[in-house]
Parts: C-alpha cells; structure tokens; sequence
C-alpha cells in the first residue's frame, strides 16, 4: 500500500504548497516581481537539467524528480503570467458590448504570449525526454497543460466560483472575462474526461506486472489528475475551496467583488 500512498502523498503535498508559494509571490508588492522572476528562471534552469539528467533513469527516485521538475516548470509560467511579465499583445479590461467569437479573441489577447510560453516548454520537455524511459516529467506537464486550458475556459463560459481573490491587483481586469453562471456546456465534458484519466492511470500504477519506477510515476500522475478534476468541481460546488490557500493570501478584499450573469465586471 505504501507504493501508492507516498506518491499520492507527495504530489497532494507538492501541490499546494506549490500553488500556495507562486500566490504568495504574486501577491507581493510589484516591486518585488522581478526579483522573484530571476530567482525563478534560476530555479527554472536546474528543473529542464534535471528532466534531461533524469530522462534515462527507470527509477522510482527518477520518477519523483521528474514529476517535481516538470511542476515547477509548471509554476514558472504561472508565476510568469500572473506577474505580467509573459502574458499578452492586449493586458487590458475588454469592452462592455463584446459578446461570443469577439469576447473570446480579446480574452485571448491578455495571455497569448503566455500560451505560446507554455508551448515551448512543453516542446523543451519534449525534446529532453524524446527516446527515453523515463517521461514521467513530459505526461505531467502536458496534464497540468491540459487540465489548466480546461479550468480557464470553464471559468470563461461560466462556473458558480471565480475565485477572484486569488487574482493580484494588477490582473483586476482580467475578471471581466469570467463569467457567473450555474453550469456551461463545457463543465460535464472536463471532470468526465478528468475522472477518465484519473481512473485510467490509477489502474496502470496498480497493473500486477508494473515495475516499481512505473507504480510510482502512475501513481503520481493520478494523484495530480485527480486533483485537477477536484479544482474544476471546485469551480462549481458550494464550498469554501479558496479556504485552502488562506495562509497564502494577503488580507484584502478580491480585486472584483461580484461579477453578474453577463461577466461584465460590477463596480
């Protein structure tokens, strides 16, 4: 049992302390942002060594390096985006009247850079781990990759809880994107395919005949895909969800305190 629970273990552990630490740093004066950024890029160098060093190792240890490089290569795009220094040709508030394709592509706008970012790494990982054994740091990526296009359009289309307090006040325009609404057609299509993967991973990482470095890297990759499908319900239960990262968060109020049916942010 014990090969399953220190996986999952790690990467629920990993996970939030990770999400909390870049909330932390975004949160900060602006002041401090660039200091962060060079320290990250610093940090973000080891981790791409690191996925290379490790991409031939069929190890359980290579596994758990691969895993945690690859997440914190994760965390400097986010740090990159939600800092402003990777994000978009437009970083501004869109028009009240935008409605459909048009609101879409202005939405894309304020973090087109930021996605072609997150293509490149993923083609960095990619072409590290190309041939070898051990891609454990490639599926984590490319999961985190996906599950965060998923949660991004999910709050586009419209969930019950934008979680807006988790936005710097920097990136108050980017609320009138996100929209409010009970349910969108998208939501059942993400935790169904979310809940799919989960599964499908959990029974790879309990296969009788999986080698101990796979136990390991399926086991983390499940984890980690059932905790992004846990954010997306997230974005929709009735819970307290953002209470998780309290300790992360400065005490103010979110930079958009309501935002009504339509998206357009209430003064």
């Amino acid at each position: 049992m014990s090969a399953y629970a220190a996986p999952a273990l790690y990467a629920v552990l990993l996970w939030w302390s990770a999400t909390g630490l870049v909330l932390v740093l975004q949160h900060l004066p602006r002041r401090t942002h660039p200091r962060s950024m060079v320290a990250a890029s610093a940090v973000l160098a080891v981790a791409l060594w690191a996925i290379g060093a490790v991409a031939d190792d069929d190890t359980e240890a290579g596994a758990y390096v691969g895993f945690t490089a690859a997440v914190i290569v994760w965390g400097w795009q986010e740090m990159s985006y939600y800092m402003g220094f990777v994000s978009g040709p437009k970083a501004a508030a869109c028009a009240p009247n935008l409605r459909g394709l048009d609101r879409f592509l202005a939405a894309l706008g304020t973090s087109l850079w930021h996605e072609f970012a997150i293509l490149l790494g993923g083609l960095a990982i990619l072409c590290l781990t190309w041939g070898e054994g051990n891609r454990v740091a490639l599926w984590t990526y490319a999961l985190l990759a996906l599950m965060n296009a998923s949660a991004r359009l999910n709050l586009f289309l419209g969930v019950r809880n934008l979680h807006a307090e988790f936005l710097p006040p920097h990136l108050g325009y980017l609320a009138c994107y996100l929209s409010r609404r009970p349910m969108n057609p998208l939501f059942p299509v993400s935790v169904t395919l979310g809940t799919a993967a989960t599964v499908l991973l959990a029974r790879g990482a309990l296969g009788v005949d999986a080698a101990p470095h796979m136990v390991t890297g399926m086991s983390l990759l499940a984890t980690l895909a059932a905790l992004a499908t846990l954010e997306h319900w997230f974005l929709m239960l009735p819970l307290p969800s953002a209470a998780l990262w309290n300790w992360s968060l400065p005490g103010r109020a979110a930079p958009v305190t309501e935002v009504p049916e339509t998206g357009v942010p209430r003064e």
